[in-house]
């Protein structure tokens, strides 16, 4: 039986809170028409591909795992039409087929189960641990979240014996619960660590990172840019007065998805981060709601137009 199936948090975090949906199109318009000048990719889901990307897939009953990632042909024709795709485009068009990974449980999702909603908005978010479990800073991933990023790195290999084909690019948000997602469902791969990539920032001190020369010391195999800051200093930025609210974390995500269309020009990606931040991808991809259990993951393959 999957270790993958999500629940009603999950639901509530791919389908919840459209007000901030609206609010997020309403700042990059904002944005676009302030600068009349800037040169924007402009990104849509493509059908046909993947049963997650149809709108009559029920998403809280697709397994993934047990239907081989939702492919609607065989992986070999995918892989055809993205190069078809592409070899036709125009120099402002690519397509790109990316693996959104979301991290195996880690023990702020024990903790925020454990205490009720008023309790953890209140006090526990706050703190990092009350005596008995640990969650923060940087949680880790509990014993079952390494068994579904198992379950992950197995549905993979069968994956990859029928045709799939292996990314070009990895990257990972800077959280560890995220890079120990990566490492047991990629091993020997060289991620890149991109600041950005990570959860909803601010407050919660299980979203806090941990030290740029830690996270080197205990992931040898991590890449980091040059201007990758030793400290959390995005993290502090939201400690005082708020939160980051969703709609920005959509237009964080939208900068991000901007940079790998303008700096990476292979066309099979993976990224391994967070519930919020596949949320902000498919918001900013126009792609159906798609509910993304704990340890889960979907494919999108993604046309961006430079306009």
């Amino acid at each position: 039986m999957s270790l993958l199936i999500p629940n009603s948090n999950d639901y509530h975090d791919a389908h919840g809170d459209l007000d901030q949906d609206r609010l997020y199109h309403s700042v990059i318009a904002e944005r676009y028409s302030s600068n009349p000048d800037q040169r924007y990719w402009r990104f849509s889901a493509q059908q046909s591909f993947f049963k997650q990307s149809n709108p009559d897939t029920n998403d809280l009953e697709f397994r993934y795992t047990e239907q081989d990632f939702g492919i609607e042909k065989p992986w070999g024709s995918i892989v055809d039409a993205l190069n078809e795709l592409n070899a036709s485009a125009p120099s402002n068009v690519q397509y790109k087929l990316i693996f959104f990974a979301r991290h195996g449980q880690g023990w702020a999702n024990v903790a925020g189960r454990k205490y009720s909603k008023e309790e953890w908005y209140s006090k526990w978010r706050f703190l990092g641990t009350d005596g008995e479990i640990t969650w923060g800073p940087d949680a880790d991933l509990t014993e079952l979240g390494v068994k579904q990023a198992h379950e992950n790195h197995n549905a993979w290999a069968s994956q990859l014996q029928k045709g799939a084909p292996y990314p070009k690019s990895f990257y990972v948000s800077p959280l560890q619960r995220s890079i120990k997602t990566h490492n047991i469902t990629w091993p020997n791969t060289k991620p890149l660590v991109v600041e950005h990539l990570r959860e909803t920032v601010g407050l919660h001190l299980c979203h806090k990172r941990s030290p740029r020369s830690q996270l080197q010391s205990k992931f040898p195999n991590l890449v980091f840019s040059e201007d990758f800051e030793e400290e959390d200093k995005l993290f502090e930025s939201y400690v005082n007065p708020r939160r980051e609210q969703l709609h920005e974390q959509f237009a964080r995500i939208h900068d991000v998805l901007q940079d790998i269309f303008d700096n990476d020009d292979n066309d099979i990606i993976s990224i391994t981060s967070h519930a919020g931040t596949i949320r902000a991808f498919i918001t900013v991809i126009g792609h159906r709601k798609f509910t993304i259990p704990t340890g889960g993951m979907i494919p999108i393959v993604i046309k961006g137009v430079k306009e």
